[in-house]
């Protein structure tokens, strides 16, 4: 057997010990987005306020001076409220007229009908002429035409009257007051609105264009503006036909599935439009990666933290985002910045505080 010089041995050791190892791959810190999908699609959100549906435009039945209003907007009527008052003078005059031309016409009835019964007696004891008798009778029928006009001219002259006098057809709530004291108004000049408080809806003004656009599976989600938490979802009851001149909006009302309390009639609130549309997540441009005529992002293993490439489908870009369609699963992390440096299995520290 072949010894070796001691010399020689220890520098076989030193040259082993010197040889270094490779030093091991840096960890490398990055920022991510956790996949959230989309299933509705929002068109838009709008301003508008509850209203009650039924609501009806109230004025005098006679032309006058208003004298009186004697309730506010705000104010809960019954059926029978007296609103408002005209001036009554012209139609106090009208009536006295109407009365005295009834008190004439009663005294000529009374005369009548005493002449057509003496000419009746003479004409039965046979001294009485038949042209005579005749001409009483005729006075009498006259007489009691002209009786029945002038009481039916009393009572439309009493009618008359009763119209200066505004009062609620039905219960409900006075929403709006067109008129003031003192104003003159015509008659059917509208003077004042009441709404019934008992089926409410949400008005709103939508574009001319999109309403046009509206898929068929829309939704409507009423909110209330000082307290978004407080909302319920609603249908299209009808859509005004033509478009406002001035704005080309058209006025949408929309019956509420369900009417919280808070919904009283003149609540400000915010309609969000929405539709139904396919599975699809939001990613940032930063995370998408071009490679070989594909797309790809890089998907976050949380067991082993490391990371892989996943090809996905674009839908569309807007701005800096993209709607991706697939290629990425609900709650799975997404290196969103710096994946042109990155390779696959490599090692990645992911901090809860950088995820965006």
């Amino acid at each position: 057997m072949k010894h070796w010089p001691l010399w020689l041995w220890a520098g076989v050791l030193l040259a082993g010990c010197s040889k270094q190892e490779p030093a091991p791959e840096p960890i490398r810190p990055v920022l991510w987005v956790q996949v959230a999908a989309q299933s509705e699609e929002s068109l838009g959100r709008f301003a508008g306020n509850i209203q009650a549906r039924y609501e009806t435009n109230l004025g005098f039945r006679v032309p006058g001076r208003i004298a009186n209003r004697n309730v506010d907007v705000g104010a809960e009527v019954g059926p029978g409220t007296l609103l408002a008052t005209l001036d009554p003078t012209d139609q106090q005059n009208q009536l006295r007229a109407a009365q005295g031309d009834l008190a004439k016409v009663e005294a000529q009835w009374i005369n009548a009908q005493a002449n057509a019964r003496r000419q009746q007696e003479l004409f039965d004891r046979g001294v009485g002429a038949q042209a005579q008798l005749d001409v009483a009778q005729t006075d009498l029928k006259t007489t009691g035409a002209a009786l029945a006009q002038a009481k039916a001219a009393v009572r439309q002259a009493q009618d008359q009257l009763g119209y200066s006098q505004l009062r609620s057809d039905h219960g409900g709530v006075i929403t709006a007051w067109n008129a003031e004291a003192g104003q003159v108004v015509k008659a059917g000049q509208q003077v004042v609105t009441l709404a019934r408080p008992e089926i409410k809806e949400a008005v709103i003004d939508l574009p001319a264009n999109l309403v046009d656009q509206l898929p068929a599976d829309v939704e409507f989600k009423v909110a209330a503006q000082l307290d978004p938490s407080i909302s319920t979802q609603a249908t299209v009851r009808e859509i005004e036909p033509q478009a406002q001149s001035a704005t080309r909006t058209r006025r949408a009302r929309l019956t509420l599935k369900d009417t919280p309390p808070t919904f009283r009639l003149g609540t400000a609130i915010s309609v969000t439009l929405s539709s139904a549309i396919a599975p699809r997540t939001e990613l940032p441009l930063s995370a998408l990666q071009q490679a070989d005529g594909h797309t790809r992002v890089w998907v976050i293993d949380p067991q082993s933290q490391t990371v892989a490439p996943r090809e996905v489908k674009v839908l569309g870009r807007d701005g800096d985002s993209a709607l991706i369609g697939q290629g990425v699963q609900p709650g799975e992390r997404i290196v969103s910045a710096g994946v042109n440096s990155l390779k696959p299995g490599q090692k990645v520290k992911i901090d809860e505080d950088r995820g965006q």
